[in-house]
Formats: C-alpha cells, structure tokens, sequence
C-alpha cells in the first residue's frame, strides 16, 4: 500500500470514529466559547489592570483547548487498542513504521490546522469586546503567538498521541495528563522554581507571551515542548515495532 493510501485511510477513521472528530472540534468550539464568555463579561476590567498582559491575555481560553488536543492525540491512538483494531490495522499496513508514521501525521496535521483557525480565532474574537483597549495582529508579538499557539496545541496534541502509543491505554494518557496540566504544573512550578518552566505546557506557552521572561524565549520554548512530543512519539514508535499486536 502507498504511503499516500495509507494517510488517506488514517484521516478516513479520524473522520468515522464520532469520539475522535467531537474531540478535534472540540479544540476550536471549547477556546472559541470560553474566549466569547470570559471577554464578554470582564475583558475590559481585566484589560485595565496595572499588570495586564494584552498578547498573553488573549490566550487564556488556551488551557481549555489544550485539553481538547490532547483528548484528539489520545482517541486517535487509542481508538486502535479498544476493539483490538490495532490486528486489522497492521493486516492492511504490515509495515509498522509506516502505518505509525502515518497515523502520527495526519494527527498532527490535522491538530495543527484546527489549531491556527482556534488561535486566530480566539484572538480576534476576544478583540471584538475590548473596545479601547483591543489589540491587532499588528501589536508586537500578537501574529507570534497565532502561529505559534496553533503550533503548541499541535505538539499536545502529538505528545499524547506518543504515550497513548507507548501505554495502550488512552485512559491512562489521560489520568495522567490532565491532571498534570490542570494541577500539578501549577505545583510543581511553585515548588521546582525555574526547572518548571522546561515542562510542556510551561516551555510551550511561552510563544504566547510578547515578552517571554525566564531562561527559555518563544520558539525555544517551542522547541522544549517539540522535544517533549518528539520523544512520546519515538517512545510510541517503539512500543508499535517491538510489541504483538
């Protein structure tokens, strides 16, 4: 089978799979709506505080979409391991690093897509209700953090698809990742000081600020979270080639 049949084939079961397409929508709708409520009712006097971040600000609905990216990563994966779907799979595909590298890419490609609409859109819709005190794309570091936030939600998005790989299971992927972003980044920031800041979440937000403060900058911020997927993904890549179906 060509390697372009094989992604044809991957987007068709992200596509027929109901958990997995809500997922990846849920990525923009989740931003969008949080975004619309937050700036509705109190973007104004938040934006009139002495120590608002305008760019940064913009963003905040973010941490509830990167929950939704990474619900995508790991249904998409795990989706192969709850009927046993993973033996038909490879029937289809024998070449496992084929079929995984595939599967990742349509994942991330996808990710990345609804990513930069949800940031784009995220942006400009919480502008809508700041009247005074709106920002454009041309604002130092605002059309930064569009692209790059679309990026970072990507790359969440790829790191659970790596450890739903590795642990077969996309119910442990997400007891531990969901917690760890909703909580124990928080703690582990207070506590670790500056080696919290080298955690996915953490280094990957940094795109968002106009001014990143702090040892890493955005795009080497980026580029530690890029490491992050990087390795979930080699550790999944493994666990494919070398475990039975």
């Amino acid at each position: 089978m060509s390697t372009a049949a094989v992604l044809h084939s991957e987007w068709i079961k992200i596509k027929s799979l109901r958990a997995t397409l809500v997922s990846l929508f849920a990525v923009c709708a989740a931003t969008l709506a949080i975004t619309v409520l937050a700036f509705a009712t109190v973007g104004k006097a938040e934006a009139d505080n002495v120590d608002a971040e305008p760019v940064f600000d913009a963003f905040y609905a973010l941490n509830f979409g990167q929950i939704a990216a990474i619900s995508f990563g790991t249904a998409a994966v795990g989706s192969e391991y709850v009927t046993g779907a993973l033996r038909v799979s490879l029937t289809a595909v024998p070449r496992r690093g084929l079929f995984y590298t595939a599967k990742t890419a349509v994942i991330g490609a996808a990710a990345l897509l609804v990513g930069l609409v949800t940031c784009f859109g995220a942006f400009l819709a919480g502008q809508a209700f700041l009247g005074e005190y709106a920002i454009g794309l041309g604002h130092p570091g605002a059309l930064r953090a569009c692209l790059g936030g679309g990026v970072y939600l990507a790359l969440m998005a790829l790191f659970a698809a790596g450890l739903t790989a590795l642990l077969r299971s996309g119910t442990a992927v997400l007891s531990l990742l969901i917690p760890f972003l909703l909580i124990v980044s928080f703690v582990v920031g207070d506590v670790a000081g500056g080696a919290a800041q080298f955690l996915p979440d953490r280094a990957g937000q940094q795109i968002l600020h106009a001014d990143p403060t702090g040892t890493l900058g955005a795009w080497t911020g980026l580029a530690v979270t890029a490491a992050w997927a990087g390795a979930a993904l080699l550790a999944g890549w493994w666990a494919v080639r070398r475990r039975d179906a």
